[in-house]
């Protein structure tokens, strides 16, 4: 990272992740063109992710043939005008992390990723989860994303005094 003072540990990233309204999954296609698209994605510990689909598609095509997946999220994007010098700028939050994707074969974690993915995004709805699992588990794919190294934050940040905030003054926890 050029920039050390915006660089940010994995608890960071781990957070900007959880509060992101989707994280961008990029795919290698098997021809090896590139494939990103913003999905729903729930995080149930410090290195796995979930996301439902149908049971055929692109997505699925990519990981049979390239497992190894990027993900990268961003929180808190503004467009601004740097406070000391009047140029134009983007305050935010970022993440990125690598991982392998796996289709989740086993019906009780399918079950279980899916009420983390209820969870997250439709918490005041968890008492239609039951019905929901019964009319569509066996038409619904579940993919398990395992990172394989620690994700990586970046921030960039201005505090009331005009100046960038960086890890060490305390702005970071601000997701």
């Amino acid at each position: 990272m050029r920039k050390k003072n915006r660089e940010m540990d994995a608890v960071f990233a781990l957070e900007v992740m959880d509060k992101a309204p989707y994280i961008t999954v990029s795919f290698t296609r098997p021809d090896g063109r590139p494939y990103g698209v913003p999905l729903s994605l729930a995080r149930t510990d410090e290195r796995t992710f979930y996301f439902h689909c149908a049971q055929e598609g692109e997505k699925l095509d990519c990981i049979a043939a390239h497992p190894t997946v990027a993900l990268s999220a961003v929180t808190r994007c503004s467009p601004t005008v740097g406070p000391k010098d009047g140029s134009f700028t983007l305050q935010y939050k970022s993440a990125m992390a690598v991982g392998k994707a796996g289709i989740v074969t086993g019906r009780a974690e399918k079950i279980e990723a899916l009420r983390a993915i209820c969870q997250r995004f439709l918490p005041l709805h968890m008492d239609a989860f039951d019905t929901a699992i019964e009319r569509s588990l066996d038409r619904t794919a579940v993919v398990r994303i395992s990172l394989t190294e620690p994700p990586t934050g970046k921030q960039k940040l201005y505090g009331k005094d005009g100046e960038e905030t960086t890890s060490a003054n305390g702005m970071e926890k601000e997701i």
